[in-house]
């Protein structure tokens, strides 16, 4: 009895030592994205826990307030392959996952990849490009894989796709369909600084010496030590309670009148892998309805498609989602 008492008391022990430096790991990326970002703390905090979920992000916002700044930093912070695509109007989909070339030495086709084989991928302006070409990533983020001519290419472990777009300027745009959307864990949206934010920003213009380049970031984390953060979901306690919080949460999408289609069982999977990741991020092993509340915003508001009378009125699926959230009961 006594020995398994002690093998508990060393096993608790051992997880909390791990939390600890899992914990440690995570502020030193966050001090390190300080360095170069200023504020957007919230958006800083969803992409992590995106990237610790094993989900892919779209981050929309005005030009100039650090979208691809922020990605391009996390990729940095993560030592993995890092690669980056400007969709355009007239971008092809073998601009982006490659092509099959004839090679005259070895007579011999030859398979030449494009740059979605990488780790860490960032789509710069994702709705820039026509269907087809938006299209060409549906395999691959859903299947973590490739097929072409016939022959399927896996990714990575840690394969992530990182997205932008501009919310506002919509000439030369082709709007997203809802079945890319919602392979999408998060969409992030990222705002205008305040006032002191945007004097700090000032401040380290103004003086050279205060401004940190990307160059100058050295990772963090390696592939392993990401993958070992992963495993560490699985261990984290979720109350039957707050399953069906979630669940309750999702049904609402389905039965509000302000929304014409509601959420999949893919966003209450999303809600549940989310907020493990939340708690985690948090220093914790078991979720809270906070860590649910944190991230469900972000994860219903590009899946909603509200009604006519609903957009009239001026709601935004945002504003719909954190209705719906605070509708339902928390449990105790």
């Amino acid at each position: 009895m006594d020995e398994t008492l002690n093998n508990n008391i060393e096993e608790n022990s051992q997880e909390r030592t791990d939390l600890a430096e899992f914990s440690e790991k995570v502020s030193q990326i966050k001090r390190e994205i300080s360095r170069v970002v200023v504020g957007q703390h919230e958006a800083i905090d969803l992409l992590l826990t995106a990237i610790l979920a094993d989900g892919h992000v779209l981050i929309e916002g005005v030009p100039g307030v650090a979208k691809t700044l922020l990605a391009r930093l996390m990729s940095r912070l993560i030592d993995a392959r890092f690669s980056r695509i400007q969709f355009t109007p007239d971008l092809m989909p073998s601009d982006v996952l490659g092509t099959t070339v004839f090679n005259m030495k070895s007579s011999e086709f030859e398979f030449h990849k494009g740059p979605v084989f990488s780790d860490l991928v960032l789509v710069d302006e994702i709705n820039r490009s026509p269907a087809k070409t938006q299209a060409a990533l549906f395999e691959v983020m859903e299947e973590r894989q490739v097929t072409i001519d016939g022959s399927t290419h896996r990714m990575g472990s840690i394969y992530t796709i990182i997205a932008t777009q501009n919310p506002v300027e919509q000439e030369g745009t082709y709007r997203l369909p809802e079945a890319q959307l919602d392979r999408f864990l998060f969409k992030i949206r990222m705002g205008y600084p305040s006032v002191d934010e945007e004097v700090d920003i000032l401040k380290r213009h103004q003086d050279n010496v205060k401004l940190t380049k990307l160059e100058e970031i050295k990772p963090v984390l390696s592939i392993d030590e990401l993958l070992k953060m992963r495993e560490k979901l699985q261990s984290v306690y979720v109350e039957e309670s707050l399953l069906r919080y979630i669940a309750t949460i999702i049904q609402q999408t389905r039965t509000s009148k302000a929304v014409y289609l509601g959420a999949s069982p893919r966003a209450a999977v999303a809600m549940l892998n989310a907020s493990k990741a939340s708690a985690l991020l948090n220093g914790r092993d078991f979720v809270t309805p906070e860590d649910i509340k944190f991230v469900t915003p972000s994860i219903l508001q590009h899946r909603l498609i509200l009604t006519a009378e609903a957009e009239m009125e001026g709601y935004t699926a945002l504003k719909v989602a954190q209705k719906l959230i605070d509708k339902v009961e928390v449990p105790k």
